[in-house]
């Protein structure tokens, strides 16, 4: 696949050590797109030291429960992340970056490298998650329907309107991993349709929150949650 200017075909197309930017919350697909304001000097040096090479990046969250403190500091990280390319670069006037981040795979992060770094480097595999250099991959098998009437039910119930015309032209990857990203969900919500094995899981994942959410509005118990 191609993603900005770069091929990606195999495994081995993969840099095996990516600056990781710890993000609580963040999401990044195989073939999303994920917006960036940068301003903190580690992540600034962090988006110039990228641009200088291959121009990959980490999005990695670190683990539930991390308090502001530790966010500052070194927090502990999720075992799972998503690896995006820079395709967009804007400089702000101010010291920020504008920057768009496009998804290429998931990875499992093996390490850290000990280097002296303003940010943080990690030695990655994404062996497991192979099927996401397939586009498209899995789209069959979902149930494409219910997940769109899932969408219309969350839709009706926040008084909030689509442009159907746009979700009925997605393919059914980009539809699930769309829905994903601007998903209401907390950090754990938000790992578990990253680490979903196969986008058939992904989007059974999301309609199972969504109507976890939507119980909760209509009063009917607190439900279950992945927190």
């Amino acid at each position: 696949m191609k993603v900005g200017n770069a091929e990606y075909a195999h495994s081995r197309d993969i840099p095996r050590v990516v600056p990781l930017f710890p993000l609580p919350g963040a999401l990044l697909l195989p073939r999303s797109h994920l917006p960036l304001n940068i301003f903190e000097p580690r992540y600034v040096a962090m988006i110039d030291a990228a641009l200088r090479t291959d121009r990959v990046i980490g999005i990695i969250q670190p683990v539930f429960e991390t308090t502001d403190d530790e966010l500052n500091g070194r927090p502990k990280l999720c075992s799972i992340g998503g690896l995006g390319r820079i395709t967009a670069f804007q400089e702000s006037g101010d010291g920020h970056y504008l920057v768009t981040l496009s998804g290429i795979t998931r990875f499992e992060l093996v390490g850290e490298t000990e280097e002296r770094s303003l940010f943080r480097r990690g030695a990655i595999d994404v062996s497991r998650f192979i099927e996401d250099f397939e586009p498209g991959f899995g789209e069959e098998v979902v149930d494409r329907e219910y997940l769109l009437k899932t969408l219309q039910e969350y839709l009706d119930a926040n008084n909030l309107e689509a442009d159907w015309d746009s979700v009925k032209e997605a393919s059914t990857e980009v539809l699930v991993n769309a829905l994903s990203l601007m998903s209401p969900f907390g950090p754990a919500e938000k790992q578990a349709l990253l680490e979903a094995d196969s986008l058939k899981t992904r989007a059974e994942t999301l309609v199972a929150l969504t109507e976890v959410d939507l119980a909760k509005s209509a009063g009917v118990g607190s439900g279950p949650t992945l927190q």
